[in-house]
């Protein structure tokens, strides 16, 4: 999945980005200079098919701000972090800049945020849906503010379903109809695919709810996924490869080489987000969406991205009034709709209703269906190295260097040190 590559190697995370808290930021001073602020924003989910939808909003932003101006920078989702972490370590931290839900506790523990109540003079900001504003607090205070949130759904082809005379997914499908659907779908030799699920911590937590299993302890101290319905979620995982998708060595490392492969019209099925829409206008095939099958229950992926502003950062005012204008902006959220850029985490329902009135994929409501039954990441201090482990047994069982059983041991093991 494309939002779920290995990142940098946070075991130096929390010690870098607290060595960050007594440097300055690099951002130049200019409103003693014309008049002017110069307010640098970080991101990754604007690059590559939303950087014109965010030109939009900085404009009608700077338009009401005149003495703002606002410069973007962008990084693929693989690299941006490594580059945040660095730039934070190194003094020269973007004023603002995006965090998703799993990476904001290690930088909001760490010191590195500006606390935006203490800017705004605004405890309870009005417009966003409460559990999204609550999601970027820590220990009580607004750290960063939601941005946007999307789903993880089921991708498929319609005529790659319909030429195998194979029945289109429904929203009462289980593992068991996925399964029988990708192997009828599957024709090696043409060079078709039945399904694509990555084998990593993104695609193992959920699929674990879906079998009935907790990934921690009631009390978060203990890893309690290599249980016998993680040992089910992470065999639905590794069963596929080699049969229904690709292994490891075919995708040889390509970047994107699912989206290509659906792109392509290779590819029956796809669990993917709703930020893949926009890049699937204009496929020669018709394609739709479903809700993704599950086992014991339904468990959907829900991803949380916000806007924080570095605690160095010489323009707080501006940084806040930016933030708040990206996430929660009238202009902002019927921007992101209209362009299919995720979701604005917004209370106006209406706002949201205007999201089903693209055709394309017809089936939208699964998007908020799939809402219904949410799968939040495990998340604690030390993220970047727990998703990493989690990861690194999970690929070693899928190329069948070890058994799911151990792999799973191994990933708890580490988990448990990561905890301690």
């Amino acid at each position: 999945m494309t939002k779920s590559t290995r990142l940098a190697a946070a075991a130096l995370a929390t010690a870098v980005l607290a060595t960050a808290c007594s440097q300055g930021s690099a951002t130049r001073d200019t409103s003693a200079d014309g008049g002017k602020v110069t307010l640098r924003y970080f991101t990754f989910s604007a690059a590559p098919d939303h950087v014109k939808d965010l030109d939009t909003i900085v404009a009608a932003f700077e338009k009401e701000n005149p003495k703002v101006d606002v410069v973007v920078e962008t990084a693929p989702y693989d690299q941006y972090f490594t580059k945040l972490q660095t730039s934070i370590a190194g003094g020269t931290a973007p004023d603002t800049f995006e965090l998703n839900y799993e990476n904001f506790v290690t930088y909001a523990s760490a010191g590195s945020l500006l606390d935006l109540g203490s800017v705004a003079g605004d405890s309870a900001p009005a417009g966003y849906a409460k559990e999204s504003l609550e999601a970027f607090k820590h220990e009580g205070k607004q750290y960063a503010l939601p941005a946007s949130f999307s789903t993880v759904v089921l991708f498929y082809n319609k005529e790659l379903f319909k030429k195998a005379g194979v029945a289109e997914p429904t929203a009462s499908w289980t593992w068991k109809d996925e399964q029988a659907a990708a192997e009828k779908l599957t024709d090696k030799k043409a060079g078709v695919f039945g399904d694509f699920q990555p084998v990593q911590f993104f695609e193992f937590y959920k699929t674990l709810k879906q079998a009935g299993g907790e990934f921690l302890s009631a009390d978060g101290k203990k890893a309690t996924f290599n249980s016998p319905e993680g040992i089910k979620a992470a065999t639905w995982l590794v069963s596929k490869v080699g049969k229904t998708m690709p292994t490891e060595a075919e995708i040889g490392g390509t970047a994107d080489y699912d989206t290509n492969l659906f792109k392509s019209g290779k590819l029956a099925m796809w669990h993917n987000g709703i930020w893949q829409f926009s890049g699937l206008k204009d496929v020669p095939f018709e394609w739709d969406v479903v809700v993704e099958p599950g086992d014991t229950a339904k468990a959907s992926a829900v991803f949380h991205n916000s806007v924080a502003a570095s605690k160095t950062t010489r323009h707080g005012k501006e940084a806040y009034a930016w933030a708040k204008f990206l996430s929660s902006s009238n202009v902002a959220a019927t921007t992101r709709i209209q362009s299919s850029w995720e979701l604005p985490p917004v209370s106006d329902q209406a706002v949201l209703d205007g999201y089903l009135k693209d055709p394309k994929p017809a089936n939208r409501q699964a998007v908020f269906d799939s809402l219904q039954s949410i799968a939040l990441p495990p998340v604690i201090k030390r993220q970047q190295e727990m998703q990493d482990a989690v990861t690194q047994e999970l690929s070693n069982a899928a190329a069948g260097r070890v058994s799911v059983e151990e792999a799973l041991k191994a990933a708890a093991a580490k988990v448990d040190e990561l905890l301690g």
